[in-house]
């Protein structure tokens, strides 16, 4: 059976810094792209930022470039998004999700996590 858990979410302030984990199992990890996407209350789910399966590539969405970094340990089944210089508008549930490749649809998704940016 297919599992992506993600961890890592709370409150924080405008600024502060947290780091969101995506631990994947029942299926081949390495093999598959990864992405977070983010949904804010009353609006659509959106892209946020996608790993290669190798870790090569990054893919980011303007409004995160130079706060977000995404990573992945394939040998711990594992991806990891780090998020600086949070801003009230990065509050959102945000996803994991997995791709056969980069572009294509997602085959897996997380339930998702509580990310609260406020003071």
């Amino acid at each position: 059976q297919v599992h992506l858990v993600e961890s890592g979410g709370g409150l924080v302030q405008p600024g502060g810094s947290l780091r969101l984990s995506c631990g994947g199992s029942g299926f081949t990890f390495s093999s598959y792209a990864m992405s977070w996407y983010r949904q804010a209350p009353g609006k659509e789910r959106e892209f946020v930022a996608a790993i290669t399966w190798n870790g090569r590539d990054t893919y980011y969405t303007d409004s995160v470039k130079g706060r977000f970094t995404v990573s992945r340990d394939n040998a711990k089944n594992m991806m990891s998004l780090q998020m600086n210089s949070l801003k009230p508008e990065d509050t959102a549930v945000y996803y994991c999700a997995a791709h056969p490749r980069i572009g294509r649809e997602a085959d897996y998704w997380g339930q998702g996590t509580q990310v609260t940016v406020s003071s």
